[in-house]
Formats: structure tokens, C-alpha cells, sequence
């Protein structure tokens, strides 16, 4: 596999660290700004709090799915990040102030329980399935963080 298991994003956002936490920390928005989430909701009772639980539903061609995540980091202003059924794959935003605004990071991580759960679900084909859902995080990143930008300075 030529991509690595890792990847993030950079883009400086025209407005402040905290608004823009309260933007992206809100998953019930993700279908505004990502390629292939179309939609998320938190667990009842759930705030965005490190521990709390949410659904999300993504979308590509010829496939739907949902999957579960927990949120991992959630410091306003600095950091949100969730991990799919807690352990799998890692998705966050890191936020640093900048002249012009903040400087948005959104990154992904293939984590180790997640290698072995594709090895146990998809057998011979967990290599192309990994490789399919790392393609998917590299081309998506950028178009996401474009996304977010144009509807943060909106």
C-alpha cells in the first residue's frame, strides 16, 4: 500500500479557536461539510463530552452504511477528536490560533484494533478494503476542511 495508515489537513479558518470547536465538536453539522458522513446524532443524553457516544451515516456510491463513535478528546479551543467503536479509526480537529484566525487540523489514524477487526470481518479482502477507507480519508480530508472554512466565515 503506497498511503500511510495516518493523514491530516491544514487550513486557516477566518475566526476564533472557540467558535470554530463549537463548530466542528457539533456532529449533528457533519453532513453540511463531509464528503461521505451525511448525517450524525448524539446518544441521548450526550453533550460532546469525552466518553459520550454518537451514530453516524456515511455514503458512497453503491454503499450505506452506519457506524458508531465515541468522543476521545473535546477541550474547547483546542482539540475534538472521536474514535469509531471507540477503538477502530481515529477522526479529530486540532485548532491553533494564527494571525488571520485559527489554523484548523483535521487528521485520521487507522488504529491497530481497527487492522484487526478488518482482518476478521473481511478476511482475503481486508488489505483492499483498508486500502479503499485510506483512499477515502486522503481525498476527503481537504474537501471537508474547504468545506468547514466556507461555512465557519460564512
Amino acid at each position: 500500500m503506497t498511503e500511510s495508515l495516518t493523514h491530516a489537513g491544514s487550513i486557516v479558518v477566518a475566526t476564533s479557536p472557540d467558535a470554530l470547536y463549537d463548530l466542528v465538536s457539533d456532529v449533528t453539522r457533519t453532513g453540511e461539510w463531509s464528503p461521505i458522513c451525511t448525517a450524525c446524532w448524539w446518544d441521548e443524553g450526550a453533550s460532546g463530552q469525552v466518553g459520550d457516544w454518537f451514530t453516524g451515516r456515511n455514503e458512497v456510491p453503491g454503499r450505506v452504511w452506519e457506524t458508531r463513535s465515541q468522543v476521545v478528546a473535546a477541550e474547547r479551543g483546542s482539540e475534538f477528536a472521536w474514535a469509531v467503536r471507540g477503538t477502530l479509526v481515529r477522526w479529530g480537529y486540532t485548532l491553533e490560533p494564527v494571525d488571520g484566525g485559527t489554523l484548523l487540523t483535521e487528521s485520521w489514524e487507522f488504529l491497530p484494533a481497527g487492522l484487526a477487526f478488518f482482518a476478521e470481518t473481511y478476511g482475503d479482502q481486508a488489505q483492499a478494503q483498508i486500502e479503499n477507507r485510506t483512499r477515502a480519508a486522503h481525498e476527503s480530508i481537504p474537501a471537508t476542511l474547504v468545506a468547514i472554512k466556507a461555512i465557519a466565515e460564512s
